[in-house]
């Protein structure tokens, strides 16, 4: 028996019962926060740290993109020294986990900038110019936004090349034939139709960062997690805190899901307009 071609976008074209599931899920949370007092109280303090979280995830993944982009540029590019530094910069941070590189930019990698940096500017210093820099100077959220970086910049930057390799290679000799530089190739040919295939997996990897700036908290920065920690530490209703917790984190992950799938679905209807 063969099998029936299915709709794109939806598996059997099922309409979406599990999302108005969650929005009534959603709903009735709400409605139990608006009108009971100890929900109320630990949301109002846990939602402080949605700020911290979005500040973290956007800062963090805007650098991550930037990072992985070049990452993945030098490892297309004619040099093997860049090459094989661009995969032995990939397949390290790839075997780290996130809470352990966390751990080490936290405490062994910003001692280490302190020092390099006080040692540099050690002339300076002696002049009276500048102040010597201290460890506790470097912010906790700012170590933990470089550790998410760079975390995700090698998956990242991975993205960016099985993007770019997607690319049929006859329409890059045919750009070369007509004397375009690599920049205008990149820019003109490369970039519009890689940034298809690039989109979707990349989308993935940020609403994956949301969930994954919960970690921050190990450090002590106060995000959502850290807020309900302390809260639920000092009121002991771990039920009630960490229901509010996770259900602030489906809002944050499962609404950004959305929207961007929705621009997914558009970019991939005005490619098939293109065509």
């Amino acid at each position: 028996m063969g099998f029936q071609t299915l709709p794109r976008g939806n598996d059997k074209g099922d309409r979406p019962w599990w999302l108005m599931a969650l929005v009534v899920l959603a709903v009735g949370i709400a409605v139990i926060i608006a009108f009971n007092d100890i929900y109320s109280q630990v949301f109002a303090t846990v939602s402080r740290g949605i700020v911290i979280t979005v500040i973290v995830t956007f800062t963090g993944f805007a650098l991550a993109i930037a990072l992985g982009l070049l990452v993945a540029l030098a490892g297309m590019a004619d040099s093997i020294f860049l090459r094989q530094s661009s995969r032995f910069y990939i397949e390290v941070v790839r075997g780290i986990p996130i809470l352990v590189l966390l751990f080490y930019i936290a405490f062994v990698g910003a001692p280490a900038f302190v020092t390099a940096y006080n040692f540099v500017f050690a002339p300076l210093m002696a002049d009276g110019w500048i102040e010597p820099l201290l460890v506790r100077d470097v912010s906790l959220m700012w170590r933990a936004i470089i550790a998410l970086t760079i975390g995700y910049s090698a998956f990242i930057a991975e993205i960016f090349r099985a993007g770019f390799q997607s690319i049929d290679e006859g329409q890059i000799e045919a750009a070369m034939s007509l004397g375009l530089s690599r920049y205008q190739r990149f820019r003109l040919i490369v970039l519009p139709q890689a940034i298809k295939v690039i989109f979707p997996p990349l989308s993935n990897d940020f609403v994956a960062m949301v969930k994954d700036s919960s970690l921050v908290s190990v450090l002590g920065v106060a995000d959502i997690s850290q807020a309900g920690k302390i809260y639920a530490s000092g009121s002991f209703r771990f039920f009630e805190t960490y229901s509010i917790v996770a259900y602030i984190y489906l809002i944050l992950t499962i609404g950004l899901s959305l929207v961007l799938r929705r621009l997914e679905t558009r970019m991939r209807e005005k490619g098939t307009r293109n065509e």
